[in-house]
């Protein structure tokens, strides 16, 4: 039950604002919201299946201890993803099926090397488990992506974007630093290397958020001179 729900909560977090949600958000303006959780899940299942299974078998050839500490390194990493976003590129008008088969397989490419598909693999490989990270991360895609289409289109995303992208990657970093602490060696965690590792997180964080600022900026201009 434990590794259920640190899967569940972990893709939870890992979906919002991630771009997998956002194709929630544009596919529910255009097919009934049902259609298109049936679609999430059809592809999630598959899609989060192949994770797990990839991260089992990884625990097979590299030693467990390297695995948990590639592991929470990748949680860090997901927290900077998280505070990075993502955008849609097309992905809501690719295919051309039936809606619940535009949505399902959309879902299933959208997802293939996504923050999610990629922290599956991570849970898997750390927890060695397969039904209950399966089930978990694929109920916190359902959870998050029907949060995601009554959030952003019934409610007119009345909860800020930013915090809750703080939020999820504050969460992640917090996770991914104490599952370092726990998982390195006692003679790498000096005073002076755990210093270095804060200062680098930070130093990260800090140019994501200067990345982020100089895409809106430019994203701004670009705006002013379409309409010129």
């Amino acid at each position: 039950m434990t590794v259920f729900i640190a899967s569940f909560l972990f893709v939870v977090l890992a979906e919002m604002g991630d771009k997998t949600q956002l194709l929630a958000m544009a596919f529910a303006a255009r097919y009934a919201a049902g259609t298109v959780l049936s679609g999430v899940l059809a592809a999630t299942l598959l899609n989060h299946l192949l994770a797990v299974l990839l991260g089992n078998w990884l625990t097979d050839f590299i030693p467990l201890d390297h695995v948990q500490i590639a592991a929470s390194a990748s949680f860090i990493l997901f927290g900077l993803w998280t505070l990075r976003g993502d955008e849609l590129e097309g992905e809501d008008r690719k295919y051309r099926f039936s809606p619940f088969w535009t949505v399902a397989v959309a879902f299933f490419f959208a997802e293939m090397g996504d923050k999610t598909q990629l922290a599956t693999v991570a849970l898997a490989a750390k927890y060695h488990s397969i039904i209950p990270i399966w089930m978990g991360t694929t109920a916190g895609m359902m959870v998050a992506d029907a949060f995601g289409i009554i959030v952003g289109v019934l409610l007119c995303k009345k909860i800020p974007e930013r915090f809750v992208k703080w939020f999820a990657a504050t969460v992640f970093i917090l996770f991914g630093i104490i599952g370092l602490y726990d998982s390195l060696p006692g003679h790498l965690l000096t005073p002076g290397i755990m210093a270095g590792g804060l200062f680098f997180v930070t130093l990260m964080v800090a140019l994501v958020l200067w990345w982020n600022r100089r895409r809106e900026r430019f994203a701004r201009k670009d705006g002013i001179e379409d309409t010129k």
